[in-house]
């Protein structure tokens, strides 16, 4: 925000002021999709490995079951490591992933509607106009929540 509005006060072309905090827009987008994408690829991951150490205890199973005593062990390493890719698939990447993914929309839409009001106020155009402008960003019933909050007129 800070950005635009000096920009504004140094009389910058609108068009110019909105090309360069889209193109900002884009670079933090980008950035939080690549910090997301870590988490997805790792989230993908885990039943992959998981399913490696599965097959390695049944390895070790299999070659051994003449010795009745290193099945247990051997079949138990084949199940925690199964265990262990779901957890780290279900119960720490996908809840990193929504919480990053949520948090990156809200983010991008705070930003889109600070543009739009950042470019109204330079072009000069009425309150009134400009709040019902961005007031069009909000869901039809968070527009009425707002309105019966004092937010409108």
């Amino acid at each position: 925000m800070k950005k635009g509005i000096l920009l504004i006060v140094d009389g910058t072309d609108p068009d110019l002021v909105r090309g360069i905090l889209e193109t900002e827009l884009v670079s933090i987008e980008e950035r939080h999709k690549s910090k997301i994408s870590f988490w997805e690829d790792l989230g993908a991951m885990g039943p992959a490995w998981g399913m490696i150490g599965t097959l390695l205890g049944l390895i070790n199973m299999l070659k051994n079951l003449s010795d009745p005593d290193s099945i247990g062990p051997n079949m138990s390493v084949a199940l925690v490591t199964t265990l262990y890719g779901s957890i780290i698939a279900n119960w720490l990447c996908a809840p990193i992933v929504a919480k990053l993914s949520l948090q990156n929309e809200t983010e991008i839409k705070l930003k889109e509607v600070m543009i739009e009001g950042i470019l109204s106020i330079q072009a000069g155009e009425n309150p009134r106009v400009i709040e019902e402008k961005l007031k069009s960003f909000l869901a039809p019933k968070d527009r009425q929540e707002f309105e019966e909050e004092g937010g409108g007129h």
